[in-house]
């Protein structure tokens, strides 16, 4: 606002032409550009969405949860071959085969090809016992499961492993077998020997 020389106001004071200027209630605005800092954090967001969505899209970007399953096989790959450098089979040892997914993956090889004429491709039993269920015949501890195995139990029909297939396979099979126990197949056959956590 501006007075006159009487003291009287005239209103407000008219604007200069500015063609990047704009003038309401005589706050003046101007089109400033953005800061080339900040157009290029909002471009490089842009871009980096559009790749990151493509990528997932494509399964060439792995997800949290695959990273994360990714570390902890390597770590339990590791943790298997530490335990087999100890050359001490015992149930520490043997759980922790157990666990490596590697191991596992040859030990349902060797189950598939060996054991499944008597016990089902998926373990539920059929001459001999279901292997998914809480219920063991000659115990359930690792070493048990790997003795059953690697010495058979001729009396009741089991053969004996371990000449044919060797302490290393032997390891695996007890692996895959630790891996899928109180699974309780469909279909599994009755339980048998007694039950055992």
């Amino acid at each position: 606002m501006t007075t006159d020389s009487h003291g009287s106001s005239r209103g407000p004071e008219p604007v200069a032409a500015d063609h990047d200027a704009h003038a309401y209630d005589g706050i003046i605005e101007h089109d400033n550009k953005l800061p080339l800092w900040w157009q290029l954090t909002l471009y490089g967001a842009i871009v980096f969405a559009m790749v990151y969505w493509f990528g997932r899209r494509l399964d060439a970007i792995e997800t949290p949860l695959q990273a994360y399953t990714r570390e902890v096989a390597v770590q339990r790959a590791a943790d298997a071959e530490e335990a087999r450098k100890r050359g001490t089979i015992d149930d520490a040892m043997l759980a922790t085969l157990g666990k490596d997914p590697a191991t596992i993956a040859q030990g349902k090889a060797v189950f598939t090809a060996t054991c499944a004429p008597c016990h089902r491709a998926d373990a539920g039993g059929n001459i001999g016992p279901n292997l998914t269920d809480p219920y063991w015949l000659h115990g359930s501890k690792p070493v048990d499961i790997f003795h059953t195995v690697h010495d058979g139990v001729p009396a009741k029909g089991m053969p004996t492993w371990g000449p044919q297939l060797g302490e290393d396979r032997v390891e695996t099979v007890v692996a895959y077998v630790l891996s899928i126990r109180d699974a309780n197949v469909a279909g599994g056959k009755a339980p048998q020997g007694a039950l055992e956590e």
